[in-house]
């Protein structure tokens, strides 16, 4: 990234201001301010989330507001009640108070004597979602939003659930929050209420977990903050953006499709980042295509962004499979609306191990021996040790390996070698028919690009709890033995497979850990001559030859930091054959680094552990443990949070630890442990 140190507009900031709620409640700002907008004001950006301006958010917020701030806005950066140093309790995600105390903040931004008026939102992650949902309440002050990485379907399309089977990253982005709201405001700010504060953290924000595990269907939980519900609530206009390592890149074309107001869909090859960090790259200069979608809505200047295609995406070519890529080839692709009527579907039909086109199954013998032929699968739970994170956070090394290591729990049906190039962009959908052996059950499809050596690269997946083939608010057991008709969608994608190369389904009964499994072993028994795979085929055009290149990535400069212990990140997975037990190990340790300016070291470490024994689908266990260190001369504080998840027949178990010392004394400690009734999971 190019670092920016002359603007159009000399800006102020203002490290540290309070907020005033109706409440009595201060909530904690960072400010970029143009030094004339006092006199002549501008319009601001707003972004409003949980993860500390004070230090963990420090480099990203420089980069970023301090960019817009040069092109003359007055950015604000705004911690959630409860965190970083703003007063209060953060219990939830999503919360009704924080949408209201979000309303509570644009109003105080639009009666700030520097401030126009017109107010954007902008936020990856938990600031994406909270832009949509704020918006669907249509505050006269927003004017617009760009969501990054976020999701209008809080249970089918989250960190939580999908396709109504529980996602391990619900137990880390669990443990992610549990670290996170134990952590101390500090000091140098908030003075000497600052053990109070930290005290009333570790007692009321509670184990989120819990929460989440006790509502295992789409219920009134789970549609509040769902901004699918009434897409037409929505009025202002947005621009939504993801990548295809991400896990969220599918809610970019729901939101295309359902909104009705002016609103942009980009999704390049990234994790959950934004684009100018984008990694895998290429990385773009992101930072300037916001400001065209702000200098339009706020300012009312024609940047030509609005006559341009609605949705534009980075179509990969066909790479090995690796867990980490610097960069992954492609090119960009455009599509003047979504749905696009240039997407045609292309029928796959089951056949054997074969994956016949429309073509050839029409010219193969059509015996009523091949349209009955079953094929049946009981996985072991080592499949999906390869899998990679449901969400990239980083991208190395969590994408996932070689299927190879996958396919041989798994049921695989293979076309022959591609006799010429085809692209695919948007959802494959998987149409099957099929019975089980248990009354609770799951399917997990992949498509994966064969390279003529046999590597297989996965593309995209997709899963389906058969207890929810009617609905995910309305799960029903299924009957042993019973034939059962269900389709379901993989994730988007947008893929080039080359002549030569072959597309490989595979269907497993189980992909631990990335979704837990069910509570007995499956076996599953696939009716293959009346089940097919729908492919989005689009052909290339020539219009995206003509696209705009996008410019390279800019950012203001970032607060001088030093690093004094390195980063260590990994993933492994251990087979203790003498006792047959399988973990994948995953290592975070982001280090330690001191922010010079204010004297602020901070550590963070986080350790994953994913468990199983043989085939004894009782000893499925999943452990978290998070360390965070804050120091400033004679003054420190850490915490440790654990948490633990294991599973029976009927229940989850669920013990969790937290502890935090000052200095060398430790000041707070609690246990929690529940148990859980399983519901068609």
């Amino acid at each position: 990234m190019k670092t920016i140190t002359t603007f159009p507009v000399p800006v102020r900031e203002e490290e540290h201001t309070w907020i005033s709620l109706s409440d009595g409640t201060r909530l904690a700002a960072r400010l970029w301010i143009p030094e004339a907008a006092e006199h002549r004001p501008v319009p601001a950006i707003l972004e409003y989330i949980p993860y500390r301006k004070r230090d963990f958010e420090a480099v990203g917020d420089a980069v970023t507001h301090g960019y817009f701030a040069g092109h003359g806005y007055a950015c604000v950066r705004v911690d959630l009640r409860g965190a970083g140093e703003s007063e209060g309790v953060l219990r939830d995600e999503y919360l009704p108070l924080e949408q209201q105390d979000g309303l509570e903040v644009l109003r105080w931004i639009a009666a700030q004597p520097w401030c126009s008026g017109n107010i954007g939102m902008i936020g990856i992650s938990w600031g994406g979602f909270n832009g949509l949902q704020i918006a669907a309440l249509q505050p006269p002050e927003l004017k617009a939003v760009i969501t990054v990485c976020s999701t209008d379907d809080r249970y089918a399309d989250d960190v939580h659930y999908m396709g109504g089977c529980l996602l391990g990253d619900n137990l880390s982005w669990a443990s992610t929050m549990f670290a996170y709201n134990a952590c101390p405001p500090d000091p140098l700010l908030v003075g000497d209420a600052w053990r109070d504060m930290w005290m009333e953290r570790l007692e009321k924000s509670g184990l989120w977990l819990e929460q989440w595990l006790k509502h295992q269907r789409r219920d009134d939980y789970w549609r509040h903050g769902s901004v699918c519900e009434d897409f037409a609530a929505i009025r202002c206009p947005v621009m939504a953006v993801s990548g295809w390592a991400d896990g969220y890149s599918n809610a970019v074309f729901r939101l295309l499709a359902g909104l009705k107001t002016p609103r942009k869909g980009l999704i390049g090859p990234w994790s959950h980042k934004y684009p100018h960090f984008g990694v895998p790259g290429p990385a773009i200069g992101f930072l300037q295509e916001a400001l065209r979608w702000w200098d339009t809505w706020l300012k009312g200047k024609d940047t030509g962004i609005v006559k341009e295609p609605m949705l534009r995406v980075w179509m990969q070519d066909s790479v090995v499979p690796s867990t980490r890529y610097r960069k992954r080839p492609g090119r960009w692709v455009a599509e003047a609306s979504w749905p696009s009527e240039r997407i045609a579907e292309r029928q796959f039909y089951l056949d054997g191990a074969h994956l016949l086109s429309e073509d050839a199954a029409a010219a193969a013998p059509n015996t009523a021996e091949q349209e009955s032929a079953d094929m049946t699968i009981q996985s072991p739970l080592s499949v999906g040790l390869y899998g990679g994170k449901w969400c990239s956070y980083a991208a190395p090394p969590d994408l996932p390996h070689d299927q190879r290591e996958e396919d041989g729990g798994s049921m695989v049906f293979e076309t022959r070698p591609l006799e010429e190039p085809m692209e695919i962009m948007g959802a494959p959908v998987l149409h099957l028919e099929l019975c089980a052996s248990q009354p609770v059950a799951m399917v997990a499809a992949r498509i994966s690009d064969v390279a003529p050596d046999d590597k297989a690269t996965r593309i995209t997946y997709g899963m389906l709890n058969l207890c929810h083939r009617n609905g995910h608010d309305k799960p029903e057991h299924l009957v042993p033995g019973r034939t059962y008709t269900v389709s379901f969608p993989l994730n988007h994608i947008a893929q080039h497979f080359p002549a030569g190369n072959r597309l490989r389904l595979s269907i497993s009964t189980s992909y631990w850990p990335l979704a837990w499994p069910p509570p007995q072993p499956v076996r599953l028994t696939i009716h293959t001559g009346a089940s097919r795979m729908a492919l989005p085929v689009r052909k290339p055009q020539e219009s995206d030859e003509a696209l705009r290149p996008f410019a390279d990535p800019e950012g203001a400069p970032p607060p001088a930091m030093t690093r004094l212990a390195p980063k260590n990140l990994k993933w492994r997975v251990v087979r203790d054959l003498g006792d047959d037990v399988s973990t994948l190990e995953v290592i975070k340790d982001e280090g330690i680094f001191r922010l010079d300016a204010i004297d602020w070291t901070v550590g963070s470490k986080t350790l994953e552990w994913y468990s199983y024994q043989d085939d004894d689908f009782d000893s499925v266990r999943g452990e978290t443990l998070w360390q965070r260190s804050f120091t400033r001369g004679d003054w420190s504080a850490r915490t440790t949070t654990r948490t633990v998840l294991t599973s029976t027949e009927s229940h989850f178990f669920l013990h969790a630890e937290l502890d935090a010392w000052e200095k060398d004394e430790r000041v707070f400690s609690r246990n929690w442990k529940y148990e859980i009734p399983r519901d068609h999971v």
